[in-house]
């Protein structure tokens, strides 16, 4: 009775990680469009969505990226313990668990003002500060892991004969180490982000599918049998 108490507590706090693992992205978009809307001055073709963690209403902006980096941190000890149904598990967990940690530490340590936002920023870029160093350091260690999860995943889905997941894991891949335009980082960056999360969320959601799978009640053979 103890072993089968475990096995029931294991398998639902796994389906919490993967749910933490399905939230992350939507709320982060979520929050971001809903902040680039009402913030005055706020334009994502000058202005990277790390902005919006600057002025007063910054700390909005930090909370997300801390929660979609705690989502995503879940959603790698989900794959960590899902044994075979993944493979490559333990590049694509370490990756995950990268992504989640740069971005909540890129949420603690907020990007400068810049280009006029928030109102009463400089038109320009100024000197960077301590915080935006640490949070443009954590946000390229974000990426490179997610890269590295995406890239494993790509290598394992070619390995499967799985031509569909191949190759949105391949472009996910491609899109996260491509390098920025400088005319148009912020958008760029946006979209990355966009595709990048979608992957999480499409993969804690594949997950939590088959998870649901294996955990359905089974009839018992002898009902079966007289079906």
């Amino acid at each position: 009775m103890t072993g089968t108490a475990e096995r029931t507590t294991a398998r639902s706090n796994d389906r919490r990680l993967l749910i933490a693992g399905m939230v992350a992205g939507p709320l982060f978009f979520a929050s971001a469009i809903l902040q680039g809307v009402l913030r005055d001055g706020f334009d994502l073709r000058r202005h990277a969505l790390s902005q919006l963690s600057t002025g007063d209403l910054g700390w909005v902006q930090m909370l997300t990226f801390v929660a979609t980096g705690l989502g995503v941190a879940a959603l790698g000890l989900a794959v960590l313990h899902s044994g075979s149904r993944v493979a490559g598990r333990r590049t694509i967990a370490s990756g995950l668990l990268v992504f989640g940690l740069g971005f909540v530490v890129a949420g603690l340590f907020p990007t400068d003002p810049a280009k006029g936002f928030p109102a009463g920023a400089p038109d320009g870029i100024g000197p960077m500060s301590w915080h935006g160093t640490v949070h443009i350091a954590a946000a390229v260690m974000a990426f490179f892991g997610l890269a590295v999860a995406t890239g494993a995943a790509t290598v394992h889905a070619i390995r499967a004969h799985a031509p569909l997941r191949a190759v949105l894991s391949g472009i996910t891949t491609i899109l996260l180490v491509l390098p920025s335009s400088p005319d148009y980082a912020s958008i760029q960056l946006a979209v990355t982000g966009l595709i990048a999360l979608t992957w999480t969320t499409a993969l804690a959601a594949r997950l939590y599918g088959s998870r649901s799978r294996i955990d359905a009640p089974r009839a018992p053979a002898a009902a079966v049998a007289s079906a």
